[in-house]
């Protein structure tokens, strides 16, 4: 057993190597900055697009490979994730448009993709993200498109008919729904707000235990923690980054009835990221009225064993009773298969637009 001045001896030791370690990940993070910032310049002497999302996914996974477990997984990947994402600044500052205000799911989806150093400019509608990123305002767009409960994001989806950007990249969110005031006490609430899928989701919760108190539908879960915070009658169904950014107190955690809920986001813009081997496709097509039109489309799919992962029906907003079709299939554009699959059912269908093709999300 040592002593207690050996020990001590020891840790000063330890500390000092903790901190020349420090230094010599400071000094490596400056150079991998620099070096970055090199690669943009010569990306934009060729006319290559800066923003390569297969390079990224590459990075990371030889990075969890060579780790082989020595380092806890899942915080390396953070740590990585953002070095790689404020590493982009380095060859271009990405303004960011999302569904705000500041902490909506939305938000939460942008940081994930993006990193903290992007330039994110919060929206009031999806339209307006959509606007904003086809007139490059903004370089990128996140957009909610569907809920593993509550189903599509129907806005997300009929935007695609009116604004020519495409589907660069996908997030999966888990949803918590939280409720928020400014005292954290219960009986001092006398209105509940958030948006319609957060208080549908939990309906039954609030039914048990707020059963007299009115609620009331507004834009985002963020908007209502900012009313939250000015009104300390109001409670708000909201995240738990919309707690701390708005200085909230939490009644109740977890209130969602249903756990495992994830929403998924598509990241927007005028980027056709390459194939990284583990990618998706979207698809926006009509077919003619008749019997076996449908079916022919799918058998494209089908006999090439290309996985679907989604089909879903909207109405076409200027002809009625008619129907445009939304398909995400597995696979890339770029793909042998996916791309003999799409010639084919282009001659089948009035009218199909390629949405992107992009590395599948992953969901935690």
């Amino acid at each position: 057993m040592k002593n207690k001045k050996e020990i001590e001896a020891r840790l000063k030791d330890l500390r000092e190597e903790i901190d020349k370690i420090d230094r010599t990940i400071l000094d490596c993070l400056k150079r991998r900055y620099a070096v970055v910032k090199e690669v943009g310049e010569l990306k934009r002497a060729l006319g290559v697009k800066v923003l390569d999302l297969s390079r990224e996914r590459a990075v990371i996974n030889k990075i969890l490979e060579e780790n082989q477990g020595e380092f806890p997984e899942k915080s390396l990947k953070a740590i990585f994730l953002e070095i790689v994402h404020t590493c982009r600044t380095a060859q271009e500052l990405q303004k960011v448009a999302y569904l705000g205000p500041e902490a909506t799911f939305s938000h939460m989806a942008a940081l994930k993709f993006f990193g903290r150093a992007a330039n994110f400019l919060p929206q009031e509608s999806v339209l307006d993200v959509f606007e904003e990123t086809e007139a490059e305002r903004a370089k990128f767009g996140v957009v909610p498109v569907e809920n593993s409960i509550e189903g599509t994001v129907s806005a997300t989806l009929d935007a695609f008919s009116d604004y020519k950007v495409k589907v660069c990249g996908e997030v999966f969110i888990p949803i918590t729904h939280d409720l928020l005031n400014q005292s954290g006490r219960k009986e001092d609430i006398k209105k509940v707000l958030s948006h319609p899928h957060a208080l549908a989701q939990c309906r039954k919760w609030l039914r048990k235990n707020l059963p007299s108190v009115p609620v009331e539908e507004v834009s985002s879960t963020a908007f209502a923690a900012r009313w939250a915070a000015v009104d300390p009658s109001v409670a708000a169904i909201a995240s738990p980054l919309a707690a701390r950014t708005y200085h909230l107190q939490v009644v109740a955690s977890r209130i969602e009835d249903f756990h495992g809920n994830v929403t998924r986001f598509w990241v927007i813009g005028k980027e056709n990221p390459g194939p990284t081997g583990k990618d998706k496709t979207s698809l926006f097509f009509s077919i003619s009225d008749r019997p076996g039109a449908l079916f022919e489309v799918l058998s494209s799919f089908a006999k090439r064993q290309i996985n679907l992962s989604k089909i879903e029906s909207r109405p076409a907003k200027k002809e009625p009773w008619r129907y445009h079709f939304f398909l995400d299939c597995e696979g890339h554009i770029e793909d042998g298969k996916v791309k003999e699959c799409i010639d084919e059912i282009s001659r089948i269908c009035m009218h199909l637009e390629w949405l992107g093709s992009y590395p599948a999300g992953e969901e935690e």
